[in-house]
Order: structure tokens, then sequence, then C-alpha cells
């Protein structure tokens, strides 16, 4: 007999306590299923990302006159090529490695991403990138329901969260993301150590395996520590992973090392998340200083990606392997009187990997805001329109890489020919 988690909490029924250091108990008891073939790891720049600091159309005189002071100078921009209208592109001079990344074909850069009449709330943005669905984001994240579409037993470790809350992203109706952001600190817990710890464990995992098909409440709980406990061992595993390369000691760069150590053991994972903040930028955005909060942020998401990206080379699983990069929205094209920029519209998205088919994808914004027959701006020439839905960069990533149906996924077709970025 099957027992929902809410016949369970229902039911009240007292059961013994295993004490964990892992945030939640895993739902489900399954054995691994070995490595997955293809990883998706999904970076979310938390904050709403200025992408026109990122991706900079650093000929066009208008840029330079709407942000005299935050504009990336032509010279100092890492040259990637022109777009579909033959404007210039450049990335900001501190994404050294991710230019190195383009110059392999394996960064595709998508500009001017969003959705229809977007929102500029943190909350309500971030929910609709989440769920796919901007009439409707407080459903199931479009991820979590990639999840649900996987034959049961689904692997607890099927989805690797690296922050302490899940996001709406990966949330599903029938399988749960454990929340691991710390490897060393995922393990059981015990008021004693050494010896007696071991015994303490061991005693724990007897108590779970019996499973009384008279008392299914109990049945639940002691099914459900023994997928919990099967997990343990495996991220352990992650915490003994070697890198072939020095990943940088700040929080991105090391949640990017436990990916990448849960991808070469084969733990089982197929989807990650992985998130870095600061991108409210209101103030002090300083893109080109070395002590400006944008550049700052660039470095991070720079050194983290390339030593991934390279350390993903060196042990042969760059194939397998993609990086999907996002932000809940843009920033208004000309600055603020605090030096930084407030909150826009569309942004860009990034995919990074060894399937992915490097390019300039989408065209840059004309900021002339002058011109009021101008297609590229909206909300009075103060903001960037979307050109590309950010729910066709989705359909490519389920329909060409996870290998499922995007259109009942996403609740509609957003497949967009030309889009060949895998």
């Amino acid at each position: 007999m099957s027992v929902t988690r809410r016949q369970f909490l229902q039911g009240g029924v007292a059961a013994f306590t295993v004490s964990f250091a892992a945030p939640e108990v895993l739902t489900s008891l399954a054995h691994a299923q070995g490595a997955t073939s293809r990883n998706l790891v999904v970076l979310y720049l938390s904050g709403g990302n200025d992408s026109l600091s990122m991706v900079a159309p650093y000929s066009d005189p208008q840029y330079f006159a709407r942000r005299p002071t935050i504009a990336i100078p032509a010279a100092n921009a890492l040259q990637v090529g022109t777009d579909a209208n033959r404007t210039n592109i450049g990335l900001h001079p501190r994404l050294t490695g991710l230019k190195q990344i383009f110059d392999q074909g394996r960064l595709a850069i998508v500009q001017r991403t969003g959705y229809p009449n977007q929102s500029r709330s943190h909350f309500q943005g971030t929910d609709i990138w989440s769920t796919a669905d901007p009439n409707n984001p407080q459903g199931p994240g479009w991820l979590g329901k990639y999840l649900d579409t996987l034959p049961s037993p689904v692997d607890p470790l099927v989805a690797w969260n690296t922050v302490r809350e899940t996001p709406r992203t990966l949330l599903a109706r029938h399988v749960a993301v454990p929340a691991i952001p710390s490897v060393s600190g995922y393990a059981f817990a015990s008021p004693n150590s050494g010896t007696e710890a071991t015994y303490a464990r061991t005693a724990a995992t007897r108590i779970s395996s019996h499973v009384p098909v008279d008392r299914p409440h109990l049945a639940y709980v002691n099914g459900t520590v023994q997928g919990a406990f099967a997990t343990l061992d495996r991220v352990a595993q992650v915490g003994r992973y070697t890198p072939s390369v020095t990943y940088p000691n700040n929080g991105l760069g090391q949640a990017l090392r436990a990916v990448a150590g849960a991808i070469v053991q084969g733990v089982g994972t197929k989807v990650f998340w992985v998130q870095t903040g600061g991108y409210d930028t209101h103030s002090g955005q300083g893109v080109n200083a070395t002590n400006g909060a944008y550049y700052n942020l660039m470095a991070t998401i720079n050194d983290s990606i390339l030593a991934f990206y390279q350390d993903m080379g060196n042990v042969g699983a760059l194939g397998q392997t993609l990086v999907l990069q996002f932000s809940e929205f843009g920033r208004r094209i000309s600055e603020n009187g605090s030096n930084g920029t407030d909150h826009g519209a569309a942004s860009a998205m990034f995919l990074v990997g060894g399937g992915v088919r490097g390019g300039i994808y989408g065209t840059a914004p004309n900021l002339n805001a002058a011109d009021t027959q101008n297609p590229t701006l909206e909300n009075a020439g103060g903001d960037v329109r979307m050109e590309t839905d950010f729910r066709a960069v989705y359909a490519a990533i389920a329909d060409k890489w996870l290998g499922v149906d995007s259109v009942p996924l996403l609740g509609g077709n957003f497949r967009q020919p030309g889009l060949n970025i895998l």
C-alpha cells in the first residue's frame, strides 16, 4: 500500500526519529541509476543582471550618451563580432575566460531575452522565469515538471540544489529535490563521534530496514529514511573528488566544484541549480574600475565558469554538460543618479558547454530613445524590448538536450526556428 505525504501528515503516527544534517527527508527509495548521460547546470544571477554591461553594443553612440559614467569604453570591450544587424558586440572586459570559451565555439549569447509585459518585481519575475508561465507563476517549476516525467523509481539525487532553499524552478509535484549547499555538511548527525557515531548510524539503518506492510505510515517513514541514507554515501563521494583545476574560493566557485564532483563521480544527478547574487545594482555599478561592484560580479562568474569549463574538458565530461545562465530581468538603459541602473526589461542569456553552438543570437537594441518608431525599445524608450522569448531557449533545452517534448512542459509551442543553440 502506498502512502502519500498528505496521508502521512494527517495520520500523525509517531515513529522513531533519525537526525540528519541533510535539509529534508527524501520522498522516494531508489537505487543509483549510474552516471547521467547529460547534465544541465542552471546558473541564476539573482537581482536582475544589467545585460548592457555584460554584452555591450560598444559602437552605438547612444550607449555612451545614456551611460556617461558606467558605459564600457569601446577600447576595453572584448570584441566577439557582430550580430545579424551588423552591430558590434563586446563582452565586459573582465570576462576574459568567457571570451576564450566563445572563441572555442562553446558560448552562445542570446540577446534581448524576456517575455511580453515583463514584470519589474524580483519575486514575480523570478517566479515567471521559474515556471515559464507568466499567467500562473505560482505552479511547479518547468524543470520540476521535467523531473515528474522521469520513470519511477526516481533517484533521490536526480536533481541537486546547491543553495539552502529549493528554488521554484525545481519544485515538482512528485519528486523532492535535496538542498545540499555543503557536501561536508550533508551527513548523518550524531551527538557522538568515532566508533559510537558509526554504531548509531548502523542502528538507525537497521531500524529503517524494517518496512511493515500492516503499518503503512511507519513503512513510509522507514522507506524515505532508507532513501536518505542511500544519498549520504554518494554525496560523500563528491567530497572526495580532486578537481583538475583550482576553483575560486567563493560561493559560486565552490558550488561549481561540487557540481563537477557529482558529475565525475557519477552520483546520478541530471539537473543542478547554482546561483550567485548582488545583481540588483542600483548604485556604484563601476563596470570598469577594479573595485567596482559590477566588475567584481563579472570576476566571480568569469573565474568560476572558466574553472568549471576547463575541469569538465580535462576529465572528458564537457560534451555531457550544459550551463544555462539567466536573471529575472534586465536593467534600464540610462544610468541613474547613483551611477547604477534600475529595474528594466529584457536581458541576455548565456549557454556554455560542449554541445553548444556558440555565437551571437538575436540583435542588440538601437538605444536611440528619440526614435519613436524604434522597435527595439519600450516604455518611452527607457527599456530594452524583448526579441527572443526566454521560453524558446527552454524549449531548445528540453527538446534537444533533456530529450522531452517541450510543448506540454512549457504549456505551449515556443520553439523558435533559427535559434540553433544546441
